[in-house]
């Protein structure tokens, strides 16, 4: 749990399924200033419950990329610290602890969709505001039922029943924000049928456990937000004080930055000599924390840090400013 002298503890939680690029280390380097700037303690969880697409040595190219940027943290891996372990594969017994809870509050049923089936349901018209809502296929099937299909080895994953429950929460840089979960894409997974624990449960439990009080990410997940309060209302955990929803680094296309773009990845640019404050600068340039296009350290955006200049939609990441820093 959080250290009760400190206000804020925020966190770093990469998952280790390929080299971090300028994406991760803008939504990185605004989780770390948030944090630094109110004094708080900072946690780096290492998010691997997909074990299929972790690799451990994707790991240690992390940690090394954080530290030669210079977001450093308090707590966590490679540190240690009350809340251990701190690498998410290494926590399923408690993830699986509180899906029992939830099935004990007849929140979670077992649902059949095949991955065609739900492929289908993701390529069929669908609201642009609420995106796909599952439509509850499996949530009505009667006990006998499901149990013929456990019994013949159908697989299945966890549902968890949403009903039409409103969560508040507010955001840093967006303002207060309600959504219904029910109706922003229906009963979502919280354990798929290969076993793998769902994002918004580890997420969210994980958050509570390790006393989160500022979850740093970008504005994609908001609905995840009121998915992993609801999950944590449910469970009687801990609910996150600050939510702070940051917009999307893309390319000159509009193509949110992503693991393909290797040429962008934090190790190709330091193996062609790129230096750490150069990148800073860059990234401090495109968050309007940087009007001179200066390279410069990361400690010294601390005192001028503000999220409310981060406004909302996207940021571009242009020809222009990859050259007057990376080149």
């Amino acid at each position: 749990m959080s250290d009760s002298r400190v206000s804020v503890t925020g966190r770093l939680a990469p998952s280790p399924t390929g080299l971090l690029h300028l994406g991760n280390a803008w939504a990185f380097f605004l989780a770390w200033l948030a944090c630094r700037a109110q004094q708080g303690k900072l946690v780096l969880r290492i998010e691997d419950v997909d074990a299929k697409r972790a690799k451990p040595e994707y790991i240690t190219a992390l940690t090394q990329d954080l530290q030669w940027l210079g977001l450093d943290w308090d707590e966590g891996y490679g540190k240690g610290g009350a809340a251990q372990p701190y690498v998410q594969s290494e926590r399923l017994a408690l993830y699986a602890e509180m899906v029992e809870k939830l099935v004990r509050k007849r929140r979670v049923y077992p649902c059949f969709c095949s991955r065609k089936e739900l492929k289908e349901l993701s390529n069929a018209p669908h609201s642009e505001d609420h995106g796909v809502v599952y439509p509850g296929t499996c949530r009505g099937l009667s006990l006998a039922c499901r149990e013929q299909k456990i019994a013949c080895g159908v697989p299945y994953a966890l549902r968890l029943a949403c009903e039409q429950e409103q969560i508040f929460f507010y955001d840093a840089c967006l303002g207060s924000q309600s959504f219904c979960p029910a109706d922003f894409g229906g009963d979502f997974p919280i354990k798929r049928s290969d076993g793998v624990y769902s994002y918004q449960l580890a997420v969210a439990v994980d958050d509570a456990l390790m006393g989160v009080t500022q979850v740093v990410r970008g504005n994609d997940l908001l609905i995840s937000t009121a998915r992993q309060i609801l999950l944590l209302q449910l469970l009687n955990l801990p609910v996150p004080k600050v939510y702070l929803h940051v917009p999307l680094l893309v390319d000159e296309q509009g193509e949110r930055l992503a693991k393909r773009h290797n040429a962008l990845s934090l190790r190709s640019l330091r193996e062609r000599g790129v230096k750490p404050w150069q990148i800073i600068g860059l990234l401090a340039s495109i968050a309007n924390m940087n009007p001179f296009d200066e390279t410069m350290d990361v400690r010294e955006l601390i005192s001028s840090f503000d999220p409310k200049v981060l406004g909302d939609g996207t940021r571009h990441l242009t020809t222009r400013l990859l050259q007057k820093f990376l080149s």
